[in-house]
């Protein structure tokens, strides 16, 4: 799931580490890919350090519920088959776009039905002390934090999540993060065609996209 997908089953939640730690995974991700961590069993003298890890693995056992899901293998297939025909010409391959698009969706369909804000969200993680967060990601072993911070520092000051709140700017949301991969993903003809697949499929999930959120929750509480 993504960054506002995984806020939602903590959006009552108050501690901001914690919900930091629910999308500190993907954080990473985003900022260097070859940054692997695994704080998994991490336990420290601070208690708000211990808040992360407990939000990193939240983000885990939701992921690992979402993607064994009928939900997200139906969904991701289907988008996939209706996406592979408008991207013949790109080096995108068609299961990564299933994949990406069906979660920008859901956090989309999640602002757009007013089940969470972007606000709340950003403010959590503003409100986090920096030398906590350091101190969880050297003490999880990560040796230089330099290129975390600056991607992290960029991430809530631009406040590019609030883009998703527009339907018709998903297929550039997902173009974006097609380019950390390749390139040039997408033409212009390509995004136009595939916001098109993706506004219209946005539809079709409108009246029941909460049941995945639903049956994650139910799993979690008796997990």
């Amino acid at each position: 799931m993504n960054f506002l997908s995984h806020y939602y089953f903590d959006r009552n939640t108050t501690d901001c580490y914690h919900i930091l730690g629910t999308v500190l995974p993907d954080l990473l991700k985003n900022a260097d890919k070859t940054i692997v961590l695994h704080p998994e069993k991490l336990h420290h003298n601070h208690s708000n350090v211990n808040h992360i890890t407990e939000g990193w693995n939240k983000h885990l056992a939701v992921d690992r519920y979402f993607h064994s899901s009928t939900f997200f293998l139906t969904h991701s297939h289907q988008l996939k088959k209706l996406l592979a025909p408008v991207i013949k010409s790109s080096p995108v391959k068609p299961f990564f776009l299933g994949h990406i698009g069906i979660e920008l969706i859901l956090d989309n369909l999640l602002l757009t039905t007013q089940k969470i804000t972007v606000d709340d969200f950003y403010d959590h993680l503003k409100g986090c002390d920096n030398n906590i967060i350091e101190e969880f990601l050297i003490s999880a072993g990560l040796k230089d934090t330099t290129r975390f911070f600056r991607f992290y520092e960029g991430f809530k000051k631009d406040g590019y999540l609030h883009t998703y709140e527009d339907t018709r700017q998903i297929a550039y949301a997902l173009k974006r993060i097609c380019m950390r991969v390749w390139e040039n993903p997408f033409t212009p003809q390509h995004e136009a065609r595939i916001n098109a697949i993706l506004i219209t499929y946005r539809e079709l999930l409108l009246t029941d996209f909460m049941t995945i959120f639903n049956e994650i929750e139910h799993q979690l509480i008796a997990k």
